[in-house]
């Protein structure tokens, strides 16, 4: 068996196998060349994966959201609830908030073992939750929402992002076994359901941010519906928005 390359190597290796793809600069690690293609279950998706940290287009955007709304709040202070907490924002929170807790009704390894919908915290406990790609697997949604907002604090912030995956959300009659589970494919109108809880939603987008970034999905969905995925709808364009919303307690 051939030895196993270390990462720096396997990054300048495919940077220099790679001279006629498109560059561009990595805001989580800063590495600046090409980006890996990715061929998830619902198609190839082309300059998708930072080589050197592996950040997908939603991380690097949602790191560009988290570096500008806490850019003048004391990190050290945050009292912070993560939700299915991945591994890459896992180990940067940790370093970053003074108080930095994790919850999952499943996952191995968190801190509280919990359900969204029926949290046992006390009104008023944390300055930010977070919750990346976690509401689409969750019927009742509504009582999720409702209860994210009710454990923030005055002013505190919620931070839930979905896969924008439709023009306009669509709810399945049941959880699709190829798309992790999902009951809904949300769409831009799916944001609307915060700003029943919340003070007000922002709402940043891959517009939002310099397009060295590489914060859009390229990936064709025009095929739809398919075998596997027969609830969604065909989006036009080879080149489709994400969207993170910071929701206002």
């Amino acid at each position: 068996m051939p030895p196993k390359l270390p990462a720096w190597l396997k990054t300048a290796l495919f940077r220099i196998r790679n001279p006629r793809k498109l560059k561009f600069t990595c805001p989580v690690c800063r590495y600046c060349g090409p980006f890996r293609d990715i061929s998830p279950a619902t198609g190839l998706r082309i300059h998708a994966k930072c080589p050197k940290c592996g950040s997908l287009e939603r991380h690097r955007l949602q790191a560009l959201v988290l570096n500008k709304i806490l850019l003048t709040r004391d990190t050290r202070r945050m009292r912070v609830l993560h939700f299915a907490p991945e591994d890459f924002f896992r180990h940067t929170f940790e370093r970053l908030f003074g108080n930095y807790e994790t919850a999952d009704i499943a996952m191995p390894g968190v801190q509280h073992r919990v359900d969204m919908r029926a949290l046992p915290f006390e009104s008023g406990t944390y300055d930010l939750v977070y919750a990346s790609h976690v509401l689409e697997h969750i019927q009742d949604d509504d009582a999720a929402i409702r209860e994210v907002r009710r454990i923030l604090k005055p002013g505190g912030l919620a931070i839930l992002p979905v896969p924008l995956v439709s023009e306009r959300t669509i709810e399945y009659p049941e959880p699709n076994p190829f798309e992790s589970m999902h009951v809904r494919a949300p769409g831009l109108d799916y944001f609307d359901r915060y700003k029943k809880h919340f003070s007000s939603v922002t709402l940043y987008t891959s517009d939002n941010f310099p397009a060295q970034h590489q914060t859009y999905a390229f990936e064709d969905r025009t095929h739809y519906p398919s075998s596997t995925h027969p609830h969604l709808k065909p989006m036009h364009g080879e080149r489709h928005t994400d969207v993170v919303p910071v929701c206002h307690a």
